[in-house]
């Protein structure tokens, strides 16, 4: 006989309980061209003034801007050309009453030179140009620092390095940046009747799902699945799994969790270590186990794959996040307030988890039970029922966490 589940514990209270296990983080420095997704361990200022020097914000001429005044189509000032500088050039000259510099956009501002002129109010003759229309002082020069000054906070600590930010990182000159490290994370899959994809499948096995759902939901928190392996759902084989992995800064594993006779995860914790929690109450996930073993944190999902892949939604994701030096957030993904398209009748007692699709503006439920692997191509995303909820009527506005696409911390 199996055991029974210890006693079933509030998604709330396993939340808590995954926050206290958020380990120490340790910090290394990457290169620029390697930070994408990364999360910043420190704070930055930057060490320089943007723009290093007042330059141009436009094509035209650098002038003196008061011998621009009163500059129009019909009285035309005139000024005589002494220099040219480009983007990357430096300038050779100054500015003088009654000439100017052609510049363009991006160059030094030549001394003396208070405004640009844009090239469209001007009309080029010789080494002369007529100016249609005059300029302030100051106008189309960007002045140094006018960007950012030396020393000003530019990314905050746990801030996740995304191309925008990479870019602010770059134009400070760096080349490395201060992240914290990766989790590495290891991955069981088990079961007697699972068959790695790419194999032959044998009469009464099925190609296993859940390792490669895991390892894409850690990949996409921007952790490391370490390793992932597939093992029979029997004692000694599953221990020596653990045992491989235990380096790892976090095991996952899924199946083995239930309280029948074949499922062995819990008799395998209690004797490596500490078994926390045995059983949640949420529909699906109830099965779900969190150890501790030689001070590394296991999580046990459900084996079925749609209960596997919402409890890694709900509680396993913001996990991770926080393990990556995120800030917890209750809600880290997209939600869509939709109708629901039909009545529903929820499992009282328990948060309920539902997968829905969404059709026309409407959120249509999925009713497939969680091994139903087609739930998983058919969902956007879930709705999560509160306990004391029985039933959701026809057009009823509910809250659909869609599913995360492409990179979560993103």
């Amino acid at each position: 006989m199996g055991k029974e589940f210890l006693n079933l514990m509030e998604p709330e209270e396993v939340k808590n309980i995954l926050n206290s296990l958020v380990g120490d983080k340790t910090v290394e420095k990457v290169g620029l061209k390697k930070s994408l997704g990364r999360v910043l361990a420190e704070n930055i200022y930057s060490s320089m003034d943007l723009p290093p020097f007042d330059r141009a914000a436009m094509d035209g001429y650098a002038v003196i801007a008061q011998n621009t005044f009163g500059a129009s189509e019909d009285e035309k000032k005139v000024l005589k050309i002494i220099d040219v500088v480009r983007a990357g050039d430096y300038p050779r000259k100054n500015v003088e009453n009654g000439a100017c510099i052609e510049v363009g956009t991006g160059a030094p501002a030549p001394p003396q030179a208070d405004a640009v002129v844009m090239v469209e109010y001007t009309e080029k003759s010789g080494d002369k140009i007529l100016i249609y229309q005059g300029v302030a002082p100051g106008e189309n020069i960007a002045k140094m620092g006018s960007d950012i000054k030396k020393d000003h906070l530019l990314l905050r600590k746990a801030t996740v390095l995304t191309p925008d930010k990479i870019g602010v990182l770059s134009a400070m000159g760096m080349n490395e940046v201060p992240v914290y490290s990766k989790p590495e994370v290891g991955i069981i899959s088990t079961g007697n009747e699972i068959v790695t994809p790419g194999e032959v499948l044998p009469r009464g096995k099925i190609y296993d799902v859940n390792s490669q759902t895991v390892a894409s939901a850690v990949l996409a928190c921007g952790c490391t699945p370490a390793n992932v392996q597939i093992v029979k759902d029997d004692y000694q084989s599953l221990k020596k799994s653990i045992d491989s992995l235990i380096d790892s800064d976090i095991i996952i594993t899924s199946g083995g969790t239930s309280a029948g006779a074949g499922d062995v995860l819990r008799d395998v914790v209690e004797d490596m270590g500490e078994v926390l929690v045995h059983g949640i109450a949420m529909k699906p996930g109830k099965p779900t186990l969190i150890g501790l073993i030689k001070g590394k944190i296991l999580i046990g999902l459900p084996g079925y794959p749609v209960a596997a892949l919402l409890v890694l939604e709900a509680l396993v994701v913001p996990f991770l996040r926080q393990n990556l030096g995120l800030a917890f957030e209750e809600e880290n993904h997209d939600t869509k307030k939709l109708k629901i398209s039909r009545r529903f009748h929820t499992s009282r007692g328990r948060t309920q988890h539902l997968l829905v699709r969404i059709e026309n503006g409407s959120a249509i439920p999925i009713l497939k039970d969680s091994g139903a692997i087609t739930a998983l191509a058919e969902a956007d995303g879930y709705i999560e029922i509160p306990k004391n909820i029985e039933i959701i009527e026809k057009h009823a506005l509910v809250d659909v966490k869609l599913f995360r696409q492409g990179f979560t911390l993103f």
